[in-house]
């Protein structure tokens, strides 16, 4: 009886795993990666927005803007 209770274990456990059923971890890693790529694209984003040509690009357009004649 306790060999038969064991095998069907094991026979569940094989097909839990061929699911991939013990990938619980998998989820918190994906979303470490994904913050990480984030935090990357916002400095990348923030230095390209800070630069001067993009600074001063923004700054004609509000310029022009203000300066629009109704």
């Amino acid at each position: 009886m306790l060999a038969t209770a064991r095998l069907v274990w094991e026979d569940r456990f094989r097909r839990r795993i061929g699911r991939g059923a013990l990938d619980r971890g998998m989820t918190t890693s994906e979303y470490a990666v994904g913050t990480i790529a984030a935090c990357a694209f916002a400095a990348v984003l923030y230095k390209v927005v800070t630069s001067g040509a993009v600074l001063s690009a923004l700054q004609s357009l509000i310029k022009d803007a203000l300066d629009a004649k109704f």
